[in-house]
């Protein structure tokens, strides 16, 4: 081996939600490490831009002044409260989010642009313990004695690190999960999504509920409105890639044509201006397990297949990731055990903690995809204070969520009046 240019124990590939928080939770564990990123920060990210209470708590363990880093400017973040359904008849039922603790008044949620997000998250790397290496594109993996040798090209200048282990953070088609895990696109696990800002969008909720609109046309998919700050909205919709091609469905003109034409949305975009272009991304879905982990390696967040298939969003559960890899990491390290049989205690400890949830939230994916169903289901919960209760439980609780599978379930509202 020619002599490397940076060695390392641990080079995490991706300073995004998943890779940022690995560096974080390694740092508290005082564990040298070295972290790259192909952008240079801030930079954007299309995204929903929606935060859940998962990432909250999250955000709680790697800071107990998150607020003041993530929400404190008003001008790059809004709390949301709750979330606004619209059936496919155009019902609407709107769902607050419970508080775990209304005592310490911790927001259940919020929308904030990935552009200022993940900046605000990459600036908490502790450059005590990481060398955040930016500009810096992963070219290559190559197993070799004792460790693997990774090609980079930074700046413009391909350079060579020795590791002996890396963090797959990458995102969507991520190099470690194609060429460690060979993993593949799966178009019956994978979503294409796009997005745009408009400004002056009429009609948002007053206490910035986030809203999805399962129109017919895009089902199995959605249209969302997510409220940003300034008077501004992240809108976009999202749908099964299989559905897509099996429907021959153009995305933006789908949208651009709800926006224009649909009976809920037309007049609330009449003042509406679209800023910036519409842009397109993949998201690759957590119905079905995948090999997250082998010798020297392991995958987090979107580079992992981690994104709720119900919701669509993905950051919570690539934070939850790193927290998990963090851990995994230290006892590979303490051990001197970067095998895949150690490092399989990645998989199983996250598949433990997110498994039973997103196989829920498929089930739900299911279950949004069948318009009399799904009207059924709202159109009960708009009348019913117990049903409407349990699908604001559902958010935090998974065993409520294991409601919706029950058959008796749906019994049981068809006669509750």
């Amino acid at each position: 081996m020619s002599n490397p240019h940076f060695e390392t124990d641990v080079l995490i590939a991706g300073a995004g939600p998943g890779g940022a928080s690995t560096s974080v939770f390694l740092a508290k564990e005082k564990i040298n490490h070295i972290i790259i990123d192909k952008a240079v920060f801030p930079r954007d990210k299309i995204c929903g831009d929606a935060f859940s209470g998962k990432s909250v708590g999250i955000l709680k363990r790697i800071t107990p002044a998150w607020q003041d880093y993530f929400l404190a400017d008003k001008n790059k973040a809004v709390v949301s409260t709750g979330i606004q359904f619209t059936a496919p008849d155009n019902t609407c039922l709107d769902i607050p989010f419970l508080l775990k603790n209304t005592k310490e008044q911790i927001p259940a949620g919020f929308v904030s642009k990935r552009i200022d997000f993940d900046n605000t998250l990459a600036g908490l790397i502790d450059n005590h313990y990481a060398t955040l290496l930016t500009d810096t594109l992963l070219e290559d993996i190559e197993e070799i004695k004792d460790g693997l040798l990774v090609t980079i090209k930074q700046h413009g200048e391909r350079k060579q690190i020795f590791t002996k282990m890396i963090v797959g953070a990458e995102g969507r088609g991520s190099i470690v999960a194609k060429k460690m895990a060979q993993h593949t696109m799966e178009p019956a696990h994978y979503s294409a999504g796009i997005r745009a800002y408009y400004k002056n969008v009429s009609g948002m909720h007053e206490q910035n509920y986030i809203e999805l609109h399962f129109l017919k046309k895009l089902q199995p998919g959605y249209l969302w409105i997510f409220p940003l700050p300034n008077g501004t909205a992240n809108v976009g919709v999202g749908m099964l890639s299989k559905s897509i091609s099996l429907k021959k469905v153009n995305l933006k003109q789908l949208m651009l044509e709800a926006i224009k034409t649909h009976p809920t949305l037309k007049d609330r975009f009449v003042n509406a201006t679209i800023e910036g272009p519409i842009d397109g991304w993949g998201l690759p879905l957590g119905s079905k397990k995948r090999k997250l982990s082998g010798t020297r390696f392991l995958l987090t967040g979107d580079a992992g297949s981690l994104i709720d298939p119900f919701t669509g969003e993905g950051i919570g559960n690539a934070m939850v990731s790193g927290l998990v890899a963090s851990r995994v990491i230290k006892k590979a390290i303490d051990a001197n055990d970067f095998s895949i049989h150690f490092l399989k205690q990645y998989d199983d400890e996250l598949y433990t903690k997110l498994w039973t949830e997103l196989k829920l939230s498929h089930y739900l994916q299911i279950l949004s995809s069948k318009p009399r169903l799904f009207n059924f289901v709202v159109n009960k919960a708009s009348r019913s204070k117990e049903l409407k209760e349990t699908i604001s439980c559902m958010f935090e609780n998974v065993d409520i969520r294991k409601k919706f599978m029950n058959p008796l379930f749906y019994l049981k509202i068809l006669f509750n009046r």
